[in-house]
This record gives C-alpha cells, sequence and structure tokens, in this order.
C-alpha cells in the first residue's frame, strides 16, 4: 500500500505538461525570478503610495484596533482572551501595531505603514501561487490586477487587519500548492503554520482548517496519503485556536465568546439593514452581493475573467478544484448565513480572501476566448478597466459625503473620514490642543466620536469623552474649555445637561455654540 511519501498519485492533468500543477505549456523563456518580483513589488508600491499623503484610518476598526494597540505598548503581555485586551479583534495585529507605535510615534501613521508592508508584500505569495498552478505569465497578470486591485489600495494603507490577513492567507495557499506540486509533507507543515498566524489575526480564517483538511484528503487517488495530509494538517492547524479557545473560556465561561460578540453585531446590522429596504430586497441584496464586489472593486474585465477562469479549470484542472473550493465555499457560507438565516450582514472586507482567489485564474479566463486578436483586445479592454475604474470610485468619493458615495466608500481606494467631523478634528488639533486646552466629547450612536478623538491630537487626560465610564471624572479634572455635541447623540440625554437654543449647560456650566461648523457636529465654548 502506498503513502504520503511514496510516488505521487496526482489527479488526472492535460497531457504534455510537465509538473505536476502546470496545465500551460512552457511559453517562453521566464525573465529572472527576483527581477521580475522587484518590478512586481514596484509596481503595487507606486499606486499604494500615491494614497498614503490622502487615505485615513476610518472602516475595518481602523481607529479601534490602534488604540487597543496604543494600551498594550503602555503594558505589554500576551493577550489571552477577548476581555484581555484584544476585544473582537485578533492579537496578532494588535501586537505588529503596537511594535510599529514603538518606531513610528504618528499613530495615525503606524498601523497603515504595517498595512503598507504586508499588502505590498502579498504580491510574492500571488505570483508563487499563480506561477506554481498555472505559468509565470499568469503569475504576472494576476500580480498587476492585484496591484490595481481599488478595495486592497484602501486596506493596505490604512490600518485596518486585511492587508496582514490577505498576505498570510496567500503565502498559506502557496505553500499548500507546494506542497501538492512537489507531493511533501513540509511545505503543508509551514502552511498550517502560517494559518495559524491568519486565525491569530482575523476569524474568518479559522473556517478554512475544516475546508482545507477535507480539500487535501480527496486530493488525489491515494486515499492513505489523502488522510495522511489532512490529518497532518489539521493538528497542526490547531495551536493557536485551542489556546484562544482555553483562554475566552477561562476569562469568559465561553470559547468562542469574541466570535459570538461579533455575530450579535451581525445580528443587529441585519435588523437595521431590514427596517430600512425590508426584508426581501436585503436577502436579494445579500444573493448578490459577493459577485457585485468582485466586479465593482476587481472591474467588471478581471472579475468576469477570473470567474470563467475559475468555472474552466474547474472542469478541465481536478488538481486545481481545492483552489476554487476554497474561494467558493466561504462565499456560499456567508451569502447562505446573509441572504437565507439573516443573521449576518456582507461587507466588502469579509470577501477579500475569495475575492483574491480570482486573480489566479484571469489567464485561463482569458484563454476560453477563441482566436489571437479577441484575446488581445479583451486584454487590452480589461486593463484599461483595471485601472480606470478604481481610479474613478477614488475620484468620486474622495472627501465627499452623501447618497451613493457613503455606500461605495468601504470598498473605494481612497479612505476618507466626514467633512464635518475632520474639520471639527482640524480645528481641535490645530487651535485647541498647543493650547493645552481640553474638550468634552459626545457619544454618537455611529461611532464617529471615536474617529474626532483620535483625531484630535488630544491626549486622554485632555479629554471627557461620555462612552467613558470615567466621564464625569475627567469632566471635573481636565475642566474643558470646548464641547462638541452630535445631532442623536447621548449628552442631551444626560441628567445634567440641558440644550437651550445656542446654549448647552453641563453640570451647571453654560457652553455657548460656535459658528463656523456643519451638522451633525456641534461645537461651544465654555461662557
Amino acid at each position: 500500500m502506498s503513502s504520503a511519501s511514496s510516488s505521487p498519485a496526482t489527479p488526472p492533468r492535460p497531457s504534455g505538461a510537465t509538473p505536476v500543477l502546470s496545465a500551460v505549456p512552457d511559453v517562453g523563456s521566464e525573465p529572472h525570478s527576483r527581477l521580475l518580483l522587484g518590478l512586481l513589488l514596484a509596481a503595487a508600491l507606486l499606486p499604494r503610495l500615491l494614497l498614503m499623503p490622502f487615505n485615513e484610518n476610518f472602516y475595518g476598526d481602523a481607529v479601534a484596533r490602534t488604540e487597543l494597540a496604543e494600551r498594550w505598548v503602555r503594558a505589554p503581555h500576551v493577550i489571552t482572551s477577548y476581555g484581555d485586551g484584544a476585544y473582537q479583534f485578533g492579537p496578532l495585529h494588535l501586537y505588529l501595531v503596537g511594535l510599529a507605535l514603538q518606531v513610528v510615534p504618528d499613530k495615525a501613521l503606524a498601523g497603515r505603514l504595517v498595512s503598507l508592508l504586508f499588502g505590498v508584500l502579498s504580491v510574492v505569495p500571488l505570483f508563487a501561487l499563480t506561477r506554481r498552478l498555472f505559468d509565470w505569465r499568469a503569475g504576472v497578470w494576476a500580480s498587476l490586477a492585484f496591484s490595481v486591485w481599488g478595495m486592497h489600495l484602501q486596506m493596505s494603507t490604512t490600518a485596518a487587519s486585511e492587508s496582514l490577513s490577505l498576505f498570510l492567507m496567500l503565502w498559506m495557499f502557496a505553500l499548500v500548492a507546494k506542497g501538492l506540486d512537489e507531493n511533501r509533507l513540509g511545505p503543508l507543515f509551514g502552511a498550517a503554520l502560517v494559518l495559524n498566524l491568519a486565525c491569530a489575526t482575523r476569524y474568518d480564517a479559522w473556517m478554512f482548517i475544516p475546508l482545507l483538511c477535507v480539500a487535501l484528503l480527496f486530493w488525489g487517488q491515494d486515499r492513505v496519503a489523502g488522510l495522511t495530509r489532512a490529518m497532518s494538517f489539521g493538528l497542526l492547524c490547531l495551536p493557536f485556536p485551542l489556546l484562544w479557545m482555553q483562554g475566552n473560556e477561562m476569562a469568559h465561561g465561553d470559547p468562542f465568546y469574541p466570535i459570538h460578540a461579533v455575530d450579535q453585531f451581525h445580528a443587529e446590522w441585519v435588523k437595521e439593514g431590514i427596517a430600512r429596504v425590508g426584508a426581501w430586497r436585503y436577502r436579494l441584496e445579500s444573493l448578490g452581493f459577493w459577485p457585485g464586489v468582485a466586479l465593482l472593486t476587481l472591474s467588471p474585465g478581471v472579475a468576469l475573467l477570473g470567474m470563467v477562469g475559475m468555472w474552466r479549470s474547474w472542469r478541465s484542472r481536478p488538481d486545481v478544484r481545492w483552489l476554487v473550493l476554497a474561494a467558493v465555499v466561504p462565499t456560499a457560507y456567508f451569502t447562505f448565513r446573509a441572504a437565507v438565516l439573516l443573521d449576518f450582514q456582507p461587507l466588502g472586507r469579509f470577501t477579500v480572501t475569495e475575492l483574491a482567489l480570482l486573480l489566479p485564474f484571469v489567464v485561463p479566463g482569458l484563454e476560453a476566448l477563441r482566436g489571437a486578436g479577441a484575446r488581445k483586445a479583451v486584454a487590452g479592454l480589461c486593463s484599461v478597466l483595471a485601472v480606470a475604474v478604481p481610479v474613478a470610485t477614488g475620484l468620486y468619493t474622495f472627501r465627499a459625503d452623501g447618497g451613493l458615495r457613503d455606500s461605495l466608500r468601504p470598498v473605494s481606494p481612497t479612505s476618507t473620514n466626514p467633512v464635518p467631523l475632520m474639520q471639527v478634528a482640524r480645528f481641535l488639533k490645530d487651535e485647541v490642543a498647543p493650547q493645552g486646552g481640553a474638550a468634552v466629547l459626545d457619544m454618537d450612536p455611529n461611532y464617529m466620536d471615536l474617529q474626532l478623538a483620535f483625531f484630535s491630537g488630544l491626549p486622554d487626560e485632555r479629554l471627557a469623552r461620555v462612552r467613558w465610564e470615567t466621564f464625569r471624572k475627567h469632566l471635573r479634572e481636565a475642566r474643558p474649555e470646548y464641547l462638541v455635541r452630535f445631532d442623536g447623540g447621548s449628552l442631551v440625554k444626560d441628567p445634567g445637561a440641558k440644550l437651550e437654543g445656542r446654549t448647552l449647560t453641563l453640570d451647571g456650566v453654560a457652553y455657548e455654540e460656535l459658528d463656523g461648523f456643519s451638522a451633525p457636529l456641534h461645537v461651544y465654548r465654555r461662557h
């Protein structure tokens, strides 16, 4: 009986393909790998560097993650649970942002540099994965499409965790492909260790443990070898999830406490969405969400070619079906939860890994066209769209609010906070902070007070935030000269607050509203 260490037992592959996972004949001499990767890294870096001066931390809990990393820097320790400093986030990203804060004191920049680094480096595993499955030209096209991917441009220039997470996931997929291609367990062991890191970054990586175990079990015709691969990979994927579950069990009595906390957020968002558009429209929008985000952010040409290539490869390449499943199964799972169970709010950030897996299949999709002329014309059109769509989306949403712009901004290349909020933040940073002043910040139901505090330039000791349980203590100690109120905020509901026209009285201290600011924010100065 053969084993995992015996000669490869691989699925059927096209005749004439020399490597196990190569279905494309040699189409020309490959450039020097270091030079090629250097050029691809430069292509990924350039548009991200252009956006760095303009983009701001907004989506993906970038501000909350940075503030948690700041707390960790003040008291470094091994985070073991939700309540130990990570809350609903994975701890790895917080560690890295914390380390960056020790090198780059500017908290608005440090986390963004972490994302920039891993966002650009993602080209390396993407190219390696695509080159191994198809050929180096397919790897180049996938990498170039990745370089101008609008949603990833935002994610790799803000301090959210998706850039790090996608880098780890692509690295893991590249190692799995190498292990299968070379019929070796070593790369699969490496892939399992990398998946531990991805699980320590984002919870949506956890589902890939059972998914890939099943895919590895049924890859090839040798069931003993498949069982060996699946068992070895699965066991090596468990250290972080088990330790994290144990920590949350000890701290909160529930090993899945952070995941359940995230689910509660989604349940509330679903209720709000149904109240806004109705149940059936919500279901229909959820059904079309993943393909819609692909068409919008990757551009229609790249997305459609990737989908066609994925379907074509599923039919003709049994050896790459594991990667197709890695894209399709999570998409189907989240779509089912959103459209049928109504317990999940689709977010662009939850599509990142699955959309990235369309890129290796772009060239196979192009090859489905008959005739060199047709392929050349479609390739040219798709190249233009791949650049034009993110440029148009980015310009449309840049520092402009309202209507369709607010819907597109989470997946736009440009990430900017609402204009009225940044106007107040600049006032606090330029006029109040340099004078040693302090301010009261209202609690906004949409969490905009978190953004305002982050960009205000005021340290915690000079802020009295209604969101804090220690609000009254900070109010007494800081004696704020300024106050910021949000429309619909919590401050006016406080028993000690009274709003009369342009005067707001808080605990007997009167504040008069200043001119020059726009709703939903109102700025007051102590009378």
